[in-house]
């Protein structure tokens, strides 16, 4: 660690999680402004009245102060605001498929075997992507071709009896009305996947594979060069796919050179998507560099060209457009099929793959091993199809509804779709209903063992009876909501498998129509109507509404970090300009030697900052490195990003990264925080009136950690963990205090932040602080002696923490107002109170724990104070 000098200064680059957060709350300033930036990715600090920068509170390091500069980097506009980005939700099914894709277990670079069926994986989720985008046009096109134009507005229908005659006996004009927006909607779609965020840091060049376990965490999450080529491949097969549907549909060949050709340009859309597989695969043979020549950027646009050519005549020169459409029923029946195969099929894949990732993981507890034993992607993949196919059969249910008009017919693919969302809906209502019981009988319990506190509660609130009893509950149910969040998922995702299998089988088997079956269709109709006029007004409140754009936009801030890799009609991927120009900016105040820079994240910005740092630790010079840290809040990337993306943030990566920084990563926790959790210490345990625990050491290996100590703000920190209590200790003067339980929100305002800036700055150690032994049978019963002597007997040895120094037992039974008058005033007392304090005989307290605190002369000043001014006072 290196020596700071008098010329020492601190930048705190902090980055935001999600909703929106603005550049006032950012910064903890009642102004702020930009200093960098392209108002995109902006790069604010706090102002003063005339809107000029100025740098942050100086920050405290033990026996002296720093000059300390706040920067904040605001990323909220690339997710949410404007009527455009309100549209992205339509996306959804689409951004859910791509991150299906970065979930897949880590390929091991030493089994050729798990090396293929990666691969193989990989391309199943890119034709899986493939089809979900097939199924949307196709669906689109059901709307506007068969059932607006072909029956609404067909000769002699009483349909939309406005629409003039004429209108109705011109074929060419009907479909051309109908086609043109689907291709519109088409070109629109590669239109959005052909926009990125520029990046204004300077391009990084180096080799990054994103089918191997990367270094550091997420060190491959880069653009993928391939996302041209595959964003040509769909607009092809979208185009193909509608003009197929107009002709005919994909099962009935004829003689008609229109669809020979749309068949031959899907059959190349199909192979081109399988054959683009992901950059780590890319060995510079003959046959790789013969794939991408064909698909060179010329050769995509005459492709792309021959499809926009084919579909135009297959509008200008329609068949008969009177009734339904022969080829609507089939193309949807098709395309549906495949979906439901391919997204079979990365389930049976997924099953060795994951077993043969398992020795990656096997060794860690069990808490942290990937969700489903790294078999998570597939009930992800499979819920992003089932809501693609929902959300269209929806729309078209609803055009329906509102074109009221009894002789409208729809191909019998959507009635076993109502029936699917029917069956899934009651499903649903079962399943929620026999969770109830569960969860009112878990408050009872809770309601019951109000008065038993959790040995970690009582460690940290030692003292604090009401501070106690508010944050046990909190942490129970918080605890509950981190362990079993998944498994909501995946109860889910059982529940449509179930009705998938039931739906394909009566289907196949020609089950009749019955009674109760078409209660259920109504069902079905009623969820998937609600789901597409739901999804439409939430896009429309968004649009209008600034605060629905912002919780609109926490679906775009989760599934945007992801690049492109299986679908790439994604909106831009935030995290390819946040973290480079994060990354930059550090870079840039470290060029100044005296400048020390710590980059701080919440919540999803964690993420960030955590990517951000792996990527500056790579370009930095050793020495250079010595001047970098960390800070991450309410952080999910132990509990929630780790065990998700196995492939991108392996438990092993957080390791190297934190001893990259070798102690200099602190992460802020809070028990009852139900979205953060623990980042670098798990196993946790109060054993001997002691937090211990396993977790990252600061040489980058694991294992054992040292006693918790305790710092003057009260917070127990573990390793590189910072248990915070909450509620806040306090209120102390001069001093922000937030009362309540805080949870997930409102890091910045515990004063333990400061600290923790400060010793991933390398300008203050954990040795600061004490072990903190108690030794008591239950965590609510208070620590006294009934005699002198037993006490003697109790603190003979003192309890070392390891790494902050020790106190003896007598030291915590003080309480903090005795810590600081005994400090602050050096008056002799009076020998006779003494002499009586001495012999006066023991007389426990209530049953609650003391209050524990530093060793005396370490208690935090404003504490000090107070004390101060209360013995004054007497």
């Amino acid at each position: 660690m290196q020596v700071p000098g008098p010329d020492t200064r601190v930048v705190e680059l902090r980055v935001h999680g999600v909703l929106g957060t603005t550049p006032d709350e950012l910064t903890d300033a009642v102004a702020s402004v930009d200093v960098a930036g392209d108002g995109v990715g902006r790069l604010v600090r706090p102002a003063d009245r005339l809107r000029r920068p100025v740098p942050g509170p100086v920050l405290a390091t033990g026996d002296r102060s720093v000059p300390r500069i706040v920067e904040g980097y605001v990323w909220g506009g690339m997710t949410s605001g404007g009527s455009a980005k309100a549209t992205w939700a339509l996306l959804f099914p689409f951004a859910l498929a791509n991150v299906a894709a970065w979930m897949l277990p880590p390929a091991r670079s030493d089994s050729r075997t798990s090396l293929v069926l990666s691969s193989v994986l990989r391309g199943l989720m890119r034709v899986s992507a493939l089809l979900l985008t097939m199924l949307f046009v196709a669906q689109l096109s059901v709307v506007t071709l068969d059932l607006v134009a072909a029956q609404c507005l067909g000769p002699g229908a009483q349909c939309l009896s406005f629409v003039p005659t004429a209108v109705r006996e011109l074929d060419v004009l009907r479909s051309l009305l109908a086609l043109a927006p689907v291709g519109l909607v088409v070109l629109l779609m590669h239109r959005l996947s052909s926009v990125s965020w520029r990046v204004a840091a300077e391009k990084d060049d180096a080799p990054h594979h994103s089918a191997l376990a990367p270094m550091l965490p997420g060190t491959n999450v880069v653009a993928d060069p391939d996302t041209p080529a595959l964003r040509a491949m769909h607009v092809i097969a979208a185009l193909s796919t509608v003009a197929l549907l107009a002709l005919g549909g994909p099962l009935t060949p004829a003689a008609d050179p229109r669809w020979w050709c749309a068949a031959a340009l899907l059959v190349v859309a199909v192979v081109g998507t399988v054959l683009h597989d992901d950059p780590s695969a890319r060995r510079h043979t003959l046959p790789e560099q013969a794939l991408r020549a064909a698909f060179g950027r010329i050769p995509r646009r005459a492709l792309m060209s021959a499809a926009a050519a084919v579909l135009t005549a297959a509008a200008v020169l329609p068949g008969e457009l009177s009734g339904p459409l022969p080829g609507s029923g089939s193309t949807v029946d098709l395309i549906t099929a495949a979906l439901v195969v391919s997204c079979l099929a990365v389930c049976i894949v997924l099953l060795p793959a994951a077993l043969l990732a398992r020795p990656s993981w096997k060794s860690s507890p069990r808490n942290l091993r990937p969700w489903a034993g790294g078999w998570m992607s597939a009930p992800v993949l499979m819920s992003a199809g089932l809501l693609g196919t929902g959300f269209g059969a929806g729309l078209a249910l609803s055009v329906r509804r509102a074109l009221n008009e009894s002789g409208l017919q729809l191909p019998a693919a959507y009635d076993d779709v109502a029936v699917f969302w029917g069956s899934t809906t009651i499903l649903l209502i079962v399943a929620a209903v026999a969770t109830i019981p569960w969860v009112v009988l878990a408050r009872r319990r809770a309601a019951r063992g109000e008065g038993v506190i959790p040995d970690e509660v009582a460690l940290l609130h030692a003292g604090r009876p009401q501070d106690q009893s508010a944050a046990a509950d909190a942490w129970k149910w918080a605890g509950l909501q981190r362990r079993y969040s998944h498994l909501v998922l995946l109860v889910v995702s059982g529940i449509l498998a179930v009705s998938t299998v039931l739906t394909v089988v009566a289907r196949i088997i020609g089950l009749p129509r019955v009674t109760w079956s078409d209660w259920l269709v109504g069902v079905g109709v009623v969820g998937l109507a609600s789901l597409a006029i739901g999804l439409l007004r939430l896009v429309f409140l968004a649009a209008t509404k600034r605060e629905a754009a912002r919780y609109l936009g926490v679906l775009c801030d989760l599934a945007l970090f992801w690049p492109r890799e299986a679908h790439p009609v994604v909106p831009p991927c935030y995290a390819l300009k946040v973290v480079p120009e994060v990354a930059d900016r550090a870079a840039e105040h470290l060029a100044d030697p005296d400048t020390r820079v710590v980059i701080v994240g919440h919540s999803q910005g964690s993420l960030l900052a955590a990517v951000a740092t792996a990527r500056l630790l790579e370009s930095l010079p050793e020495a250079d490195r010595q001047r970098v840290g960390l800070v991450t809040a309410g952080s999910q990337l132990q509990w929630a990003y780790s065990r998700a993306f196995p492939g991108v943030v392996p438990h092993d990566s957080l390791r190297d990264l934190a001893g990259a920084l070798g102690g200099r990563w602190r992460a802020l926790c809070r028990g009852t925080d139900p979205i953060g959790g623990g980042v670098t210490s798990w196993n946790r345990q109060v054993y001997g009136g002691m937090l211990l625990g396993v977790g990252f050491r600061p040489d980058g290996t694991e294992g054992p950690l040292p006693a918790a100590t305790r710092g003057p703000t009260g917070a127990l920190v573990l390793g590189s963990d910072h248990w915070l209590p909450d509620p806040q200790r306090g209120p102390f003067e001069c001093r922000r205090w937030v009362p309540g339980v805080l949870g997930h929100a409102d890091y910045r305002g515990d004063p333990e932040w400061d600290r923790a800036v400060a010793m991933a700055a390398g300008l203050e150690s954990p040795s600061r602080s004490a072990a903190l032994p108690l030794h008591s049978d239950s965590p609510t019963t208070q620590l006294c002696a009934t005699s002198a002597e037993e006490a003697a007997a109790q603190a003979q040895p003192a309890v070392h923490g390891g790494d902050g120094g020790a106190l003896p037992v007598d030291d915590l039974r003080r309480s903090p107002q005795e810590d600081g008058a005994a400090d602050a005033t050096d008056e002799p007392t009076d020998s006779g109170s003494r002499e009586a304090g001495a012999t006066e005989p023991h007389r426990p307290g209530p049953a609650v724990l003391p209050e524990i605190t530093e060793p005396r002369g370490r208690t935090a000043p404003w504490e000090r104070g107070l004390s101060l001014r209360t013995s004054q006072d007497r």
